[in-house]
């Protein structure tokens, strides 16, 4: 669980990230989950677009990423998710809470 003061620092970490995917009609597939595990451990912090065709509310959405990806919702502006877990990766620059 990410206090107030951790979740404000992810928030604004996250203001100059880009998007690396989307979540669309199709839903969440297992390959997505797949790749946005596979950024979290390199990068620890992602964004995630919610397309309007996608079934349910982005907040419903981001929040199930987060569940089946073992990470925690930082927020969801809009269409975006912004989601976190730590990496156990070693070699990468781990952000600092």
């Amino acid at each position: 669980m990410l206090t107030s003061k951790q979740r404000s620092k992810l928030k604004s970490l996250a203001a100059n990230l880009s998007p690396i995917g989307q979540v669309g009609k199709e839903g969440i597939g297992e390959n997505m989950l797949k790749s946005f595990s596979e950024c979290l451990d390199s990068r620890e912090l992602i964004k995630i677009n919610i397309l309007e065709n996608a079934d349910g509310s982005p907040q419903d959405l981001g929040r199930e990423l987060a569940e089946r990806l073992s990470a925690e919702c930082v927020i969801v502006i809009g269409r975006k998710a912004v989601l976190y877990r730590k990496s156990e990766k070693k070699g990468i620059k781990h952000i600092e809470l």
